[in-house]
């Protein structure tokens, strides 16, 4: 597909790939919650589990966003302050169709980093000091076109509902353990065999399930990149901004003496696909020529809160 001109016969195919994939990855998910949810109380702990997941997913999203943005110590980006981001942004929603323009914020770190919370036609997108030190106006196009595909592609809910069928996975399988050596007095003196499979499920599920929400979020890493070069129609700017993220990305030290922590492997084992592989796919890309925002850099509004460190456990965070 990559190299060859996009066009909607191509978007659908893609498209079509990309959600049977998620729509399998979160199928195994729920396949492993149920089967911990049923070894411990049947099809009562079956009814347990989606009960508790579904309350999970209604409540949560009205709480997280607040939450995450008071954790990162972010404050708004009103228009005025900075018009050219808004007025970007503001182009970006209307290409995509959203029905309201999510608010600006402006995080006080020096990691390069923004996310995307909210939901209910209510986002916000998350900007960090150094994102906005670093990135020309291009580059922060296709940063802010790859969250908006998020948005539009409902990826929010996708991962949230990944993330409660996780953490319950984990609970339910340790609630079974427990319930397993609780009876297993009993089992050994009724010469009953001990139910090596039960108990191999109950260990392993966690972990599967783990591994299975990080499949389903580099899948999604994918498709917003694909998604953001077709919003901006310059591919080229979003792998900018990437090659500048993972250029800049930590800290000197951390960069000679740790190069591969933010990386882990195998590749199983990250939430993100490879920077190298994800701007391979977007140079390769073929669009049809739209105009792009100048790569011009952009002052740093004043009266936005200084960057300074805060204690955590076990060390200074950014």
């Amino acid at each position: 597909m990559y190299g060859t001109v996009w066009n909607s016969r191509e978007q659908y195919r893609y498209k079509r790939r990309n959600i049977i994939q998620s729509i399998l990855l979160l199928g195994g998910m729920v396949a492993l919650l149920s089967a911990c949810g049923w070894s411990i109380a049947g099809a009562e702990g079956v009814a347990w589990a989606a009960g508790v997941g579904g309350l999970s997913l209604i409540v949560g999203p009205r709480l997280s966003p607040q939450l995450l943005l008071r954790l990162f110590r972010a404050a708004p980006i009103p228009s005025w302050q900075f018009p050219e981001l808004h007025a970007v942004l503001g182009e970006i929603c209307a290409v995509a169709g959203l029905p309201a323009t999510p608010g600006l914020f402006y995080i006080p770190s020096s990691m390069m980093n923004a996310f995307t919370v909210g939901g209910r036609n209510q986002w916000s997108i998350a900007l960090s000091d150094a994102m906005l030190r670093r990135l020309d106006l291009r580059e922060l196009a296709g940063v802010l076109a790859h969250e908006i595909s998020h948005i539009r592609n409902h990826d929010l809910w996708v991962m949230g509902l990944s993330d409660t069928i996780t953490r319950l996975t984990r609970v339910m399988s340790m609630a079974g353990l427990l319930v397993l050596i609780f009876f297993l007095p009993a089992v050994m003196m009724a010469h009953a065999g001990l139910p090596w499979e039960l108990l191999l499920l109950l260990i392993f599920a966690p972990t599967l399930s783990a591994l299975l929400q990080l499949a389903l979020a580099r899948t999604r890493e994918f498709d917003a990149d694909l998604d953001a070069a077709r919003l901006t129609g310059d591919p080229l700017g979003l792998a900018a901004a990437l090659e500048k993220v993972e250029r800049y990305q930590g800290g000197l030290w951390e960069r000679i003496l740790m190069p591969g922590r933010r990386s882990p492997e195998p590749s199983i084992l990250r939430s993100h696909p490879l920077s190298e592989e994800r701007i391979r796919r977007l140079q390769a890309l073929q669009l049809p020529q739209r105009p792009v925002y100048a790569s011009s850099s952009l002052p740093l509004p004043q009266g936005l809160p200084p960057v300074r460190p805060h204690w955590h456990f076990p060390g200074l965070w950014y």
